[in-house]
């Protein structure tokens, strides 16, 4: 079976790194860095990981970290805009800090909150932080969510970005088994034209996306 990118579908690909575990696969269309699909871990064992996640609003390193997302987000929206948290995991903390904020929020998850009727409202702003990685199809996931953005609504992603060949061979973030996708400045900015949104980069893991 050919592969192709997982975020834009083109074939035209090259080996980027490899390790004792895996493939790693650079795509010449969208710069996008992937594993190829036959080395993805199943449904079982993706859960099994996520499974040891303590995350919890209680955990105020938690909430630190997800500040990095949150004061630049939280800075461009109207009062009381509404929001999804989409992939919030076992232990939804954004939203939670959000809803103090006085935005209400939804939330999905595949694995701990799959209703998938809150896929098919309207929301003001939608957060997906350290999910994109874990994405198998991140086009058709980032395009769905794009698509559910009011006009002039934002998308706001956390996840480590690539910097070089040379730094991905000792990066940690590929240690993860979850992580099957890996996005540059790059990619993002080809993203945005794709999804036709404006970029930002307000910190070094963080991505903000406004509908145009």
């Amino acid at each position: 079976m050919m592969q192709t990118c997982p975020l834009c579908a083109s074939a035209d690909h090259a080996p980027y790194h490899r390790d004792a575990r895996r493939d790693y696969l650079q795509c010449r269309q969208c710069d996008l860095v992937f594993v190829p699909s036959h080395q993805r871990l199943s449904p079982a064992e993706e859960k099994a990981v996520y499974d040891q996640h303590e995350n919890s609003p209680e955990d105020a390193g938690y909430r630190r970290f997800l500040a990095r997302l949150f004061d630049p987000l939280a800075a461009r929206l109207a009062p009381g805009a509404r929001g999804l948290d989409f992939g919030a995991g076992p232990g939804p903390t954004l939203s939670v800090m959000f809803e103090e904020a006085g935005h209400p929020m939804a939330i999905y998850d595949p694995f701990y909150a799959p209703d998938e009727r809150v896929l098919t409202g309207r929301y003001d702003f939608i957060t997906a932080t350290e999910v994109v990685e874990h994405l198998f199809a991140p086009g058709r996931e980032l395009g769905r969510l794009a698509g559910l953005l009011a006009p002039g609504g934002w998308l706001g992603l956390m996840t480590k970005r690539v910097r070089s060949a040379e730094a991905f061979t000792g990066w940690h973030y590929i240690l993860d088994p979850t992580h099957v996708c890996f996005f540059s400045e790059a990619t993002f900015r080809w993203l945005a034209e794709r999804l036709d949104m404006a970029v930002t980069f307000p910190a070094d893991d963080v991505v903000l996306l406004q509908r145009r």
